[in-house]
């Protein structure tokens, strides 16, 4: 559990509005890109991480300490992102200004096929895996949360997020083989 956003959030309840500037600028944009992982839409994934800080102005009596703040905010953000993929269709669309970003860089178009191509096998890999086993995968590796802060936000045991890793990896190796070696 992190201590220092738990003590971010006491002192904002206390009145120290600086403190929640603290949270939101080392928590924000990585709720921003869970919540993202599930609507395929980084302005809705922003929108829905502003509500969840919203929620915890507002509703400040729903955290109770008991787990980390970055635990509480991921599901309560996970949540966010179910309700509002039970309300539209999933639209996915890539932005211009992210191809720009790409040509940007300076490395040859081979450099950048290639790198495209390694992403979006991992990428295709990745949704392909049932849901649970890729958010346990997003939680665990690309947000360091701990397995018990990671079965929080999913609600479930900490053996049941390691069992849904180790099934994961294994659809992977098979999904990606020999070629997910060299990525």
């Amino acid at each position: 559990m992190n201590d220092r956003d738990a003590a971010c959030y006491r002192r904002f309840l206390d009145g120290d509005e600086q403190a929640f500037d603290e949270l939101m600028n080392t928590l924000f944009f990585k709720l921003v890109f869970f919540i993202d992982s599930y609507v395929h839409d980084r302005h809705t994934a922003e929108d829905l991480a502003v509500d969840v800080f919203a929620d915890l102005v507002l509703h400040r009596h729903r955290y109770n300490f008991k787990s980390s703040l970055k635990s509480y905010l991921f599901m309560r953000g996970r949540c966010r992102a179910i309700d509002c993929l039970r309300h539209r269709k999933v639209l996915s669309f890539v932005e211009l200004s992210e191809i720009a970003e790409l040509a940007d860089d300076g490395k040859t178009l081979e450099e950048l096929l290639l790198t495209d191509e390694r992403k979006r096998a991992v990428h295709t890999a990745l949704n392909a895996l049932p849901e649970d086993q890729r958010t346990a995968v997003h939680l665990v590796y690309f947000e360091e949360m701990s397995y018990k802060e990671a079965a929080t936000v999913m609600k479930k045991s900490a053996k049941q997020v390691d069992n849904l890793l180790v099934r994961a990896k294994k659809a992977l190796r098979d999904l990606l083989g020999k070629d997910g070696e060299d990525l």
